[in-house]
């Protein structure tokens, strides 16, 4: 029993992603992060949209350890605060994104025929108009807020989300205990339900947890054009807009929000890769 339970897949998916130290720095970087949004009014030192005109465009001190803008608002403060919405958009719009993308590749890849088909179809044609630009043009479409924003990303990313299910549902649909369970009379629903949708779980995570980085992208991308999170609430997005006009009188402005999205970004990409790797039945 004890060799069964420590041969379990779940364990073994466990222990080879913790045997990638960079997956695991990966994790505890994005843990830092939801730390830093969940607890942003306890972190930030200054009110993040509260004005100081006696402290424009200050350079990195002990007062303002990243500075201030050229509103005299500490930097630090609104870098912390930008992590609510950059989670946030990450977070809720991959969320979207699955609960759309997930049920139609399900369907798409079970059913079959002419259903497969449409579905197929239209997902090629979202395809083909590029994701940024897709996002950028329901953004605009819906209206300039942080809620629409995350409301065009997820849309424009359902289409992975329904390729990777596509995929792994026509992978599972192939196995012995499918064709089992449709023999002893179960009902579509319930084979699609109970004995596929669990199997399709680990490509539909890793391809969550990449997606999260590219909305990330997209959601400060929309920030940046007017499109995101709305002045004077922070956005790493947004704060590189305003940064852009004083790249050589204070570079620090776009240094720290620019450091930000890196990081975070490249926290889930490579939590990602761990993940793939670590749920990849090949491995052993």
């Amino acid at each position: 029993m004890t060799a069964l339970r420590t041969s379990s897949p779940r364990r073994l998916a466990m222990r080879r992603f913790l045997g990638r130290p960079v997956a695991v720095a990966g994790l505890i970087a994005i843990g830092l992060f939801v730390v830093v949004a969940a607890l942003a009014p306890l972190l930030a030192p200054f009110d993040p949209i509260v004005t100081s005109w006696t402290a424009i465009r200050k350079a990195p001190s002990w007062a303002h350890w990243m500075g201030t803008d050229e509103n005299g608002r500490d930097v630090l403060s609104r870098v912390v605060f930008g992590a609510r919405a950059s989670m946030m958009a990450g977070v809720v719009s991959v969320a979207i994104a699955a609960g759309i993308g997930v049920p139609a590749g399900l369907l798409a890849g079970f059913a079959g025929g002419w259903t497969d088909t449409l579905l197929s179809r239209a997902v090629d044609a979202m395809l083909a108009c590029p994701f940024l630009i897709l996002a950028i043009a329901l953004a605009a479409f819906l209206g300039p807020n942080l809620t629409n924003a995350m409301i065009a990303i997820g849309v424009s990313t359902a289409p992975r989300f329904m390729r990777v299910a596509r995929a792994a549902t026509l992978d599972a649909a192939s196995n012995d205990y499918v064709e089992a369970a449709r023999a002893v009379g179960n009902p579509a629903w319930r084979v699609a339900v109970r004995h596929i949708l669990p199997n399709i779980v680990p490509p539909v995570l890793v391809q969550g947890t990449l997606a999260i980085a590219s909305a990330i992208i997209a959601e400060a991308s929309l920030s940046f054009l007017g499109l995101g999170q709305q002045p004077p609430d922070p956005s790493w997005g947004s704060m590189l807009n305003a940064a852009q006009r004083f790249l050589t009188q204070a570079p620090w402005l776009a240094v720290f929000p620019g450091m930000a999205i890196f990081l975070c970004v490249l926290s889930f990409n490579l939590v990602g890769d761990g993940l793939r790797d670590a749920l990849d039945p090949r491995q052993r």
